[in-house]
């Protein structure tokens, strides 16, 4: 496995199961680990055994070290803007179908934060969510009827749009997180002053390599990026016969 890019090496684990899964009398060696920075030319595995076995698996393999590595390298790109912040970086479920484990295995292998892995492990109430609701006191009070309903003990989230729903979810209150959504750099440093600390914040909706540090530098303790797995460009990688 040659490396043909820079960028840090992910899902080399997972290349090691697809072999010994696909054929366990293939021998593999691992050379280089996930969550290393490699560089055009640096070899990374080294796997004998039956050229048959190697042909069928190749794409398999590649392909997932290719995908998890891109994401683990634009998610090292985006917390090294965050140093001496205290945001951390968050994915996000828009993940390809069938690779969400995957990717957001990669998130972590380049530094960056799960949010959530499905609907189960914490309550986020978007946008939708409130106006089907019919508002934000709706949306909040009914999360709450749920939980002591169903006897689950989950934390909740809301996403609002403006100052103004940020002002009603002050009010109300009844959630442990707060989303900015596509909010300005100055609306973002306005909506860190008015919570105060009550909260913890999070920053989504656009965010990007160029504007992430400013984002940062208002104070959030999250930033959500979206581009982390939905439009990653793949690591450049090879497998060739030696």
């Amino acid at each position: 496995m040659i490396i043909k890019e820079e960028g840090i090496l992910a899902g080399v684990k997972i290349a090691e199961e697809v072999f010994n899964r696909f054929d366990s009398t293939l021998k593999v060696e691992i050379l280089i680990s996930d969550g290393t920075k490699v560089k055009p030319g640096d070899v990374a595995m080294v796997v004998e055994g039956s050229v048959r076995s190697l042909l069928q698996t190749e794409r398999l393999m590649l392909n997932i070290v290719q995908r998890m590595s891109g994401i683990a390298t634009i998610t090292h790109k985006y917390m090294e803007l965050l140093k001496g912040t205290k945001a951390k970086v968050l994915d996000t479920r828009k993940t390809t179908p069938g690779m969400r484990i995957l990717e957001k295995m990669a998130v972590k292998i380049g530094g960056g934060e799960n949010h959530r892995i499905g609907l189960f492990d914490m309550i986020l109430l978007k946008d939708n969510h409130v106006d089907f609701a019919g508002g934000i006191s709706n949306a909040i009070d009914r999360c709450h009827e749920y939980l002591k309903a169903k006897s689950k003990d989950l934390k909740i989230e809301i996403e609002v749009r403006s100052i103004d729903e940020l002002n009603q979810v002050l009010e109300h209150g009844g959630v442990n997180r707060i989303m900015l959504d596509n909010f300005s750099v100055e609306s973002t440093r306005m909506a860190v002053d008015l919570i105060g600390g009550k909260y913890e914040i999070e920053s989504s909706g656009g965010i990007t390599l160029d504007t992430i540090r400013s984002y940062a530098e208002c104070g959030v303790d999250y930033i959500s990026v979206g581009a982390l797995t939905h439009s990653v460009k793949s690591l450049d990688i090879s497998f060739k016969a030696c």
